[in-house]
């Protein structure tokens, strides 16, 4: 029981985390003209949060109980 619980804490985490990470003030810090690559730095910046996010959701999602 407590584990379920704890597994929920850290999806509710995350979504916090992925809606600060896209929100207006820090999307403004990555919206310079540089350029990774010949890619805007805005991208990269949505890319790798985005990706990062599916795999610590990921990681959560399929990690096991401590009582198993």
């Amino acid at each position: 029981m407590k584990s379920s619980r704890t597994r929920a804490q850290r999806f509710t985490y995350l979504f916090i985390v992925g809606v600060l990470a896209f929100n207006y003030p820090l999307l403004s810090l990555f919206d310079v003209p540089r350029r990774i690559f010949g890619v805007p730095l805005l991208y990269v910046y949505i890319f790798v949060v985005w990706a990062l996010l599916i795999v610590l959701v990921g990681v959560t999602a399929r990690s096991r109980p401590s009582g198993m």
